[in-house]
């Protein structure tokens, strides 16, 4: 398939979510038609976004009429989950070949995958998973790149300062590897077989979700 990443996207619901998703896909340069059915919202937001509709987004003939059948790819960020799920469902009678939908529960999650949005995801839900693994301290930074596979920000455990990491077995003993190291007031480079962990060092680390949360007690 083609890269489609600079087709104009059509955000629908602007809440704190949808509006913010929309304000920097602008900021980034992509054409968005985004809708809301709350004339107060849509005119705040004037001026900061290509295209602006007030409109029911659960009215078949109004997302018609606007012209998101044209649209590639489309975003629901809709917070009620009657509207919410209609809405997704609406976007895939239409065709869309790229749908974004927001979940506030695991439950409205299933449904929206059931009725074919092909993208769902808990930003809440997302954001405490990953607070939740800084909050102990020991990493600097958390993220999720798949399910049970993540990539973490931490400081290199005192037992494997100064040798080279070639030589320390950390794949072999705890699944993980070091992809990158940034020196201090130096920029991020990649980690080599050869390259030597220092105490001020901020390394990246990718692996199982279990082994990097393993390897980051070490630290």
């Amino acid at each position: 398939m083609a890269e489609r990443s600079n087709d104009p996207v059509v955000v629908i619901g602007l809440g704190r979510f949808g509006s913010s998703l929309a304000l920097e896909l602008t900021r980034r340069g992509t054409e968005v038609l985004a809708i809301d059915n709350r004339p107060k919202i849509v005119q705040g937001l004037a001026g900061n976004i290509t295209h602006l509709a007030t409109a029911d987004a659960t009215d078949l003939d109004a997302l018609q009429q606007l012209g998101v059948p044209d649209f590639y790819r489309a975003v629901v960020a809709i917070g009620d989950l009657e509207a919410s799920i209609l809405t997704a469902s609406l976007l895939v009678e239409l065709e869309i070949d790229d749908i974004w939908a927001k979940a506030v529960s695991q439950q409205h999650r299933r449904i929206l995958s059931r009725v074919g949005a092909h993208h769902v995801v808990l930003p809440e839900h997302d954001m405490g998973e990953r607070v939740a693994h800084l909050v102990g301290g020991r990493l600097l930074d958390y993220m999720e790149v798949d399910e049970n596979f993540a990539l973490i920000k931490t400081r290199p455990p005192k037992e494997y300062v100064g040798l080279p990491l070639g030589e320390s077995g950390l794949r072999r003993k705890y699944g993980v590897t070091v992809v990158a190291v940034k020196k201090e007031n130096e920029e991020f480079t990649y980690a080599t077989a050869d390259t030597e962990l220092s105490y001020g060092d901020i390394i990246l680390v990718s692996g199982r979700t279990d082994q990097v949360e393993r390897f980051a007690d070490l630290s």
